[in-house]
Parts: C-alpha cells; structure tokens; sequence
C-alpha cells in the first residue's frame, strides 16, 4: 500500500513539475515531442497533436522532451519552433517554471491540509480559530531513552498508566510525570493509541534523563486538530511554504558543504525507499499528514532543481546564462558530455542513498 500511494504522489510532483515546463513551452511556441512519466521502458503512449503523451515502467520521475533543447536535432521548418530558437528570456523561463510549479503546489497542498484540519498544539496558530480534539501526544522520543527502545514515537495518543497497583487515565503531561517520577526501577504499563488502535507496553523509569527524577524520556504536548477557513489557511500555507522552502534550502545547503569537506551523513538522506516508507507513516496518520508530507517533498524537488548542477534544471539554467555573457551558444557536445556526467552522478548518488535506506531498514 504504501508502494502505490507513494507512485501516486510521485505522478502528482511529476505532472506538476514537467506540466510547468510543458505549458510555457506551448504558450511561447515551442513544439513539445513528449510528456512522459517515469523512464524507458515505455508501458503505453499516444499521440495528442504533436505531442506523445507516454507513461514509462520506472516510477522516478519523468520529463518533457521539448524540441531543439539538443540543437543538433533541429531541421527544416519548425526551426523557428525550437527551443535553441528563442530569447534566452524565454528559454530560462521555460526552465524555471518548473520550479515555481513545485512551489505553488506546495502552497496549495499547506492550504489544502489547513482546510481539511491539521495536528496542532493546544495555542494554535491565530486567534479566534480554537483547536479542537485535544489529546495528549507523544511529539518525540529521546535516543536510547526507555520509551525509545520500547518502539513508542511520535504521534501515539497516551491514555493510561499502570504500576500493576492499580489504572490511573492520563490527560496532561502533568499527571504523567506525577506518576512516573517516583517510580524508577519499577515496571510500569503505559496504554497508548496507535492509529486508532489500542496498545500496551512494559516501561522501566530510569534516572538521569530529567534531574531529581524518574523519567522514560518522551516529549508531551497537547495536540488537536486546528481547521482554519480558506481566506486564513491561503495565508498560512504560502506562509509555511515561505518557512519551510528557507529551511529546507539552508538544510541542503549544509549538506552539499559537508559532501564537499568529505564529512556528510547519508542517514540525514532519504532515497526513494525511505520515502516509501515515510509516505506510508505519513499516510497512516491521515489525510492531512498526507498533505503536508507531500508538501514538503515538493519544496525539496523545487530546491534540489534549482542547484546549478549538470542535468538539474539549474544546470540548464546556468548554461543559458553562460551564454548570455559570452553571447553565443555553448558547443552541443560540450553541454552533452556535462548533462551526461551530471546524470551519471546522480544516479551514483540515487544509489548511494537508497543502498543506505536499506541499510536502515535491516538494522
């Protein structure tokens, strides 16, 4: 399941990225060959105009094949149609809309889940719109604390606490640490709400975790769910997309200088089995978690494509402002043989990653 909800949340970011591409190319003249999904082998294709619409047998990613991008293809009359044939204005501005697309879909998928109804704290986000729902929430768990090993996480509903003596139902973080505090060394039981089922498990307080007392190590918070109208969630989504599209890039950027220093961390990484396995978490904790998760990918491909890198948008985007300050076009093979290598890369990198999911997956 979480296999086919992620390949449909790829179509999605896909279709929005290339469609980007796709309808400015149309709307300044260009002459699009091809709106594919995935890559080759092709599964099934049809012909709309003068476009081959395709969808591909390997789900990551797709492209739109867009006419005179490699000039030594252009002939004959639709020369004019051709890519290499317009303003560089417009040639980079086929190029980046890509981009934006990412980012606009994002916005509407913030907007989207503060429609629907998100996670939120018990102070919310603005006045007058309350939090409904309130539970109290496991929000994280700290590493090698007893909860963590015990497999509780983030998003789990507590809702009882038992010392074998008796059953005492919780509602704030209050009570909780009243009951644990004085307990340390002994078992106790903790009743908690997983996707609405409801589970159990033995916990041992330990000391040193919290000072002069017991502790299990999670953090608690009361969370509802926050519903805004959509004058409001329109705001708050450009907001978050604002927010997060800031941090994300100032993440990634750390993580390209680390790359460069020889001191990243491929655990900070997710390939595309981490993410099949985040969509599915994401998935199961509802619609709008669903939403926001996918909003963030979106902003990640929006930022990842913007590097100017050979074979990523901003490779492309570079070239073309390269050519702009020399005042004539790049060597086709020159650009080639960079694309080639960039596209090498990354897929070296792809591997690297995914071998590290899994890498995770087994430990």
């Amino acid at each position: 399941m979480s296999i086919f909800i992620f390949i449909i949340v790829l179509l999605l970011l896909v279709l929005v990225h290339e469609f980007g591409h796709f309808i400015v190319a149309k709307k300044a003249g260009i002459r699009v060959d091809e709106f594919a999904f995935g890559f080759p082998p092709k599964i099934w294709s049809r012909k709309y105009g003068e476009t081959t619409y395709a969808l591909n047998a390997l789900p990551l990613g797709g492209y739109v094949k867009i006419y005179g991008e490699n000039p030594n293809e252009v002939k004959g009359e639709d020369g004019k149609r051709s890519f290499i044939a317009q303003p560089r204005f417009v040639q980079g501005l086929v190029i980046v809309v890509g981009i934006f697309f990412n980012l606009l879909f994002a916005w509407f998928l913030f907007s989207a889940a503060f429609m629907v109804g998100v996670p939120a704290p018990a102070e919310g986000i603005g006045d007058g719109y309350p939090v409904k729902n309130l539970e109290l929430m496991i929000t994280g768990t700290g590493d090698g604390s007893p909860a963590a090993l015990a497999g509780l996480a983030a998003g789990d509903v507590l809702k009882k606490l038992s010392d074998g003596g008796g059953v005492q139902a919780v509602s704030n973080a209050d009570e909780v640490i009243a009951f644990i505090s004085p307990r340390e060394g002994q078992t106790i039981t903790l009743t908690y709400e997983r996707r609405g089922e409801d589970l159990s498990v033995n916990i041992i307080p330990v000391s040193g975790i919290v000072p002069d007392a017991a502790a299990v190590g999670i953090y608690m918070d009361m969370i509802g769910t926050l519903q805004l109208p959509p004058h409001i969630a329109l705001w708050e989504g450009l907001e978050k997309t604002y927010q997060f599209t800031v941090m994300i890039a100032v993440g990634i950027a750390d993580f390209l200088r680390d790359a460069l220093l020889g001191q990243s961390d491929f655990d900070e990484v997710a390939g595309p089995v981490g993410i099949v396995r985040e969509v599915g978490n994401a998935a199961g904790l509802g619609f709008a978690n669903l939403l926001l998760f996918t909003a963030l990918i979106s902003i990640n491909l929006a930022v990842i494509n913007i590097i100017p890198f050979p074979a990523l948008d901003g490779g492309r985007l570079l070239f073309i402002l390269i050519e702009g300050a020399m005042r004539r076009p790049i060597r086709p093979v020159i650009a080639n043989v960079f694309n080639a290598v960039g596209f090498a890369l990354l897929m070296l990198l792809m591997v690297a990653v995914t071998y590290s999911d899994i890498t995770k997956l087994m430990q």
